[in-house]
This record gives structure tokens, C-alpha cells and sequence, in this order.
């Protein structure tokens, strides 16, 4: 957590933290208070990505890559 509050620090826009466990993940972006998402949450993405994404869909990649 200490890497992305450095980051958003320097001009990072946005950071993710991820809590397998409780398959939570908390948003960081520059200004303001974290945010807990979790499953069908959408998650903020960078302007330039034209991707539409989950906050389930990430821990689902993450359960099969650990198989």
C-alpha cells in the first residue's frame, strides 16, 4: 500500500489493492479517500483503455492462475 500511496504521490492517476481473501480491492486515485469495490463493481479504468472490467472478473483471473 505504501508503493501506491508513492505513486498517486508522484502523478500516478490510479492504483488498485487487492485482497484476495476477502476478494475486496480498494481504489486509490489522487484526492481522494480509497474506495472498497468488490464483486460486480466496475472498475475505473485509465481514459485510454477501452475496457469495461469487474471487480469479480479480476479475482476469477487471479483463482486461475493460481490452479
Amino acid at each position: 500500500m505504501s508503493k501506491l500511496l508513492h505513486c498517486l504521490e508522484f502523478g500516478c492517476q490510479l492504483g488498485w489493492f487487492l485482497d484476495p481473501d476477502d476478494r475486496r480491492m480498494l481504489l486509490f486515485q489522487p484526492n481522494q479517500q480509497p474506495k472498497l469495490l468488490q464483486g460486480n463493481d466496475r472498475l475505473p479504468v485509465p481514459t485510454w483503455l477501452a475496457l469495461a472490467l469487474m471487480a469479480n472478473q479480476v479475482f476469477g483471473w487471479l483463482q486461475m492462475a493460481a490452479e
